[in-house]
């Protein structure tokens, strides 16, 4: 029970990648604020965990909207007396040719991934400068590494959460708060399902560049964070840990890789 009784917020987790970080806490003994901007959905996750004995609750919050992003983070402390851990999962998919994207769409994209992260990091890392204690995870990813066609907004957000990351893991780490990102690669999450069914993802020719030869499981990238919000990661600070199968570790042809199974 790495977490137990820690009190933690996990944005963007009716589905998918935050449900995973949020069953994985509860399974740790920690106290789970469930949050979504679909409510219903949220509630079902919530209620599950809680018939299986774990301390959850569901908050509806627009992690773009500072004002909503506050009464969370104070319904929280309301409930459960602090806020030990945070993660910023919420995201979306931005997908488009930069000549032709919207700048409506643009700053939808930015204000969800970037500027949701650093609201809900504010709000909650007051609380965690108060109690001089606390863990932030922010789900970042491989594309805030390096670029990917026709994800301009996708990498730009990504990629200014990996600095918000370093940034805030400077100025806090005197306050005993840990700032660490995790970069997933490709996931097998329902969001990559629908990119793959509408041909904007090429999930074969993800898998075959990718050196361990398949995606991530979302259970995956749950234990990642576990670790970066356990004690066992104290000493971590401002790092981004890439959770992609050696994709970022590999720089050569894909014909490579097929040629070495193929030996296999």
């Amino acid at each position: 029970m790495r977490l137990k009784d820690r009190v933690a917020i996990v944005t963007g987790s009716a589905r998918g990648i935050g449900e995973s970080i949020a069953n994985r806490f509860a399974e740790e003994g920690a106290k789970i604020v469930i949050n979504g901007i679909d409510l219903p959905a949220a509630q079902a996750v919530a209620e599950r965990l809680t018939k299986e004995g774990k301390q959850a609750i569901a908050l509806k919050a627009d992690v773009s909207v500072k004002t909503e992003v506050q009464a969370m983070v104070k319904a929280a402390v309301d409930k459960f007396g602090r806020v030990d851990i945070l993660v910023n999962n919420a995201g979306m998919s931005v997908v488009g040719a930069s000549q032709d994207l919207e700048e409506a769409v643009w700053r939808k994209g930015i204000d969800v991934m970037l500027t949701g992260a650093f609201l809900c990091c504010q709000a909650a890392g007051k609380e965690m400068i108060k109690q001089r204690f606390g863990k932030i995870v922010n789900i970042a990813s491989i594309n805030g590494i390096g670029a990917y066609p026709e994800r301009a907004c996708y990498c730009s957000a990504k990629a200014g959460v990996i600095a918000l990351t370093k940034v805030l893991a400077c100025e806090w780490a005197h306050y005993n708060i840990n700032v660490n990102a995790v970069a997933p690669g490709a996931v097998e999450t329902d969001m990559v399902k629908n990119l793959v069914a509408f041909g904007i993802l090429p999930k074969d020719e993800v898998v075959r560049r990718t050196p361990m030869g398949r995606m991530a499981s979302t259970l995956e990238i749950a234990d990642t964070v576990v670790f970066l919000v356990s004690e066992e990661s104290r000493f971590i600070e401002g790092q981004t840990i890439a959770v992609d199968g050696g994709w970022t570790a590999y720089e050569y042809l894909e014909s490579w890789l097929d040629k070495a199974r193929q030996k296999d």
